[in-house]
């Protein structure tokens, strides 16, 4: 089973204009969505999607937890948050004929004892893997992800920015940087895929087991003990890029739970964020050609290790 826990959790609210926005204009629409949001929440969805056991967790509070929650509900996917006093954010995506705008909430404050509550359902749930997904809220520091992961005996899987992912210390399974993390966790330039390999090496160096990183247009690397993989995007119309990197890592993570190789389980991941880049918001696509590995993405070997 995967637990996915969500520190910082959002209400997604995208909303579409055919037209570029103007300051002191009042700009109107009936096109939009809201959905249950916050990277491990997308997890969540995406990997419930793929047919994989899992359950969501992490922190919320007020009416836009309640929103999550019933959400989550209304789509079969199991949860177990903790309550906090705080209310959870909401976060907007404003999709424009001039581009993609992001105006996103700080989050609640957290208290000491919620974390204590949120290891003691970590481990309530015994998974075998857990995934620490986004930003941290306010009062939440990355001891406490370091904690999570030494909790229990379970594989630990982290996506998250890549300053975060320079000052971890625990051992960690897999980690999910983009290109502009991968430049943050290690203060190299990542331009080519060449950076992006040695990039990643050296995050696989500091303790990741696999470094799986997502590279928009350019597809996806994966950085195991033995080789670096290579994937390349598919060519789709891409509707919202939100929840892309989170499909990387929902596909591998869930066909490493249905037992598949290194390669399928980037190739899953690759397909999986072409799908999610085909609808707007974070609401879950049709995953069935995914799972049955209907469309094929070449995985070849980059070198050895």
């Amino acid at each position: 089973m995967i637990l996915t826990v969500t520190p910082n959790p959002a209400v997604d609210h995208t909303i579409h204009f055919d037209e570029p926005l103007q300051p002191g204009v009042v700009h109107r629409t009936d096109d939009a969505v809201f959905t249950a949001g916050g990277k491990g929440i997308n997890v969540a969805k995406y990997v419930s999607a793929l047919d994989a056991d899992v359950t969501a967790s992490g922190f919320l509070g007020g009416h836009f937890g309640k929103f999550v929650r019933d959400r989550l509900d209304a789509d079969g996917i199991a949860s177990d948050f903790v309550t906090v006093d705080a209310d959870t954010r909401l976060n907007t995506t404003v999709l424009a004929e001039d581009g993609e705008y992001k105006l996103n909430h700080n989050g609640p404050q957290i208290r000491a004892a919620d974390v204590d509550e949120l290891v003691e359902t970590a481990q309530a749930n015994e998974p075998d893997t857990l995934l620490v997904g986004g930003s941290l809220p306010p009062g939440m520091s990355l001891a406490d992800v370091d904690r999570l992961a030494r909790a229990g005996d379970w594989q630990i899987a982290v996506d998250m920015g890549g300053e975060y992912l320079a000052e971890l210390e625990a051992d960690y399974y897999v980690c999910k940087p983009n290109r502009s993390e991968l430049a943050a966790a290690t203060g190299r330039t990542v331009e080519t895929e060449a950076d992006a390999i040695e990039a990643a090496e050296e995050l696989h160096a500091r303790g990741f087991e696999y470094v799986l990183a997502s590279l928009g247009a350019d597809g996806a690397l994966l950085v195991t003990d033995s080789e670096v993989l290579s994937a390349p995007a598919l060519d789709v119309e891409v509707v919202d890029t939100v929840g892309a990197g989170d499909a990387v890592m929902s596909g591998f993570l869930a066909a490493r739970e249905h037992g598949l190789s290194d390669a399928d389980a980037l190739r899953m991941g690759v397909l999986t964020a072409s799908r999610v880049v085909g609808v707007a918001g974070t609401r879950a696509p049709n995953l069935e050609d995914v799972l049955t590995n209907e469309t094929h993405v070449e995985v070849t070997t980059v070198r050895s290790r």
